[in-house]
């Protein structure tokens, strides 16, 4: 928020004064770095809501969890959605309650969501559901591919409809989804494209494999896309989290994530800034990522240590 930029600014006027006694010219433009550095993040606070004013922004994976938030966050900041999910009555809901509070929290133009209802996972049904969500304001100014599914579970044990299963929602759905909209964005030259992925779209995690697989094709997917449209001016932004489960059910990996609240203004900061990778991790899994890099030795001795733990677990609760 604003205030958490003007205390370090003047927390910086001290350090200059007595920077200034002593002399130091080095300083004095370090200081002065310091300060345009701090003035221009605060233009870009005043600046990002704005910006989200009345664009469209289409959310998948609407009805709950991550993409609920971000469906609040992006209202508040006036912009005019539409919600996708699998379930009618629930997006329903969300609509209804956004409806219901609008009047009494804010005294800018509020739009009622617009609402399309399909499967992801049915890449068939993706053209049409395209084709809804552009005849609800004609153009998509952002794309937040959210909706997704995990699963956990050894190789040995897991069928390969499952394997399918898993990619079809969240690999080939999101893709089908981008695909469909994005001729429209390149004829405007204009658009943004975001999707949810997580830490392991960059690491691989003992007994995840379907859902790691998922990630890692993601995130090369969408790595490619950025470079082929940026020609357009069309930035796509990732959002590397916490794992996350079907029905909400959490193992430990996902209950140490971040709350979705959390996670969703920083994606609403990254939207606004067309940030191009952004980690949402706490320090273990950011620190796995760069060890997978630059110690791969080290790292796959720790994974190696995991699975036999893992199976122990799995074990035990048969």
């Amino acid at each position: 928020n604003i205030k958490s930029v003007f205390l370090p600014l003047a927390g910086l006027g001290v350090i200059m004064d007595r920077l200034a006694g002593a002399g130091g010219g080095m300083f004095h433009l370090l200081c002065a770095s310091m300060g345009f550095l701090l003035l221009y993040r605060l233009f870009l606070c005043l600046r990002k809501g704005t910006e989200l004013r009345d664009a469209v922004v289409v959310i998948t994976g609407a009805s709950s969890g991550l993409g609920k938030e971000c469906v609040k966050v992006f209202h508040a900041a006036g912009a005019r959605l539409v919600l996708c999910g699998r379930d009618a009555s629930r997006l329903q809901q969300v609509v209804q309650e956004l409806t219901n509070k609008s009047p009494q929290t804010s005294s800018k133009l509020m739009y009622t969501p617009k609402t399309v209802v399909f499967d992801l996972a049915d890449t068939s049904a993706v053209g049409r559901a395209a084709e809804e969500i552009l005849a609800c304001y004609g153009q998509v100014d952002v794309l937040i591919n959210n909706a997704g599914i995990s699963y956990r579970g050894n190789i040995v044990d897991t069928q390969l409809s499952v394997q399918r299963e898993v990619m079809e929602t969240n690999y080939f759905g999101p893709v089908a989804l981008t695909q469909a909209l994005l001729p429209s964005m390149i004829q405007r030259r204009s658009g943004h494209i975001v999707v949810i992925s997580s830490v392991q779209g960059k690491i691989a995690i003992p007994c995840r494999s379907a859902y790691a697989a998922s990630k890692h094709a993601t995130q090369a997917y969408f790595d490619c896309l950025r470079a082929e449209i940026d020609q357009y001016g069309i930035p796509v932004t990732v959002i590397i989290t916490g794992d996350g489960t079907k029905h909400g059910v959490l193992d430990k990996t996902t209950a140490a994530g971040w709350d979705p609240k959390d996670v969703a203004q920083s994606v609403f900061r990254a939207v606004s800034l067309k940030s191009k990778d952004v980690v949402l991790a706490g320090s273990v899994p950011t620190l796995a990522i760069y060890l997978r890099t630059l110690v791969p030795t080290l790292f796959f001795k720790i994974m190696s240590a995991r699975a036999r733990k893992e199976q122990r677990s799995m074990q035990k609760k048969e």
